[in-house]
């Protein structure tokens, strides 16, 4: 129940953080921000007000952000290899993403040692 909420709310919130009305709103909150300066006397709770907002609304963005960038990983990676099982690529290469840094490398220069082959002996 709470995950499918979360996902929910995720979607929407970095949806809409990318759009472009929320720049303009962002740009406008630091405007006002920033015009209002000389009425606090450009004081340290003028600026811890800017401070605090924004590492908070940072701070919220960064996990939900994440959650969406790790649920669009997987889900591109699940099709790609469904693409792989299906076709005549090599189901080797079906779950690399579980793999070393390193081993990843490996496999990569496999492959591109391969396509090299195949142009040379095609062309």
């Amino acid at each position: 129940m709470f995950e499918r909420l979360f996902t929910r709310i995720a979607n929407k919130v970095a949806y809409a953080s990318g759009t472009p009305l929320s720049f303009l709103l962002c740009c406008l909150v630091i405007l006002v921000w920033a015009v209002t300066g000389p009425m606090f006397d450009f004081s340290d709770t003028w600026q811890l007000i800017i401070n605090t907002g924004t590492t908070i609304v940072t701070f919220l963005m960064v996990f939900l952000i994440q959650n969406t960038q790790n649920r669009d990983s997987a889900a591109i990676q699940t099709k790609l290899d469904e693409l792989i099982r299906v076709g005549d690529a090599r189901n080797l290469l079906i779950g690399i993403e579980h793999l070393t840094e390193s081993e990843v490398e490996d496999i990569r220069k496999k492959c591109e040692e391969a396509a090299k082959r195949n142009r040379q002996t095609r062309g």
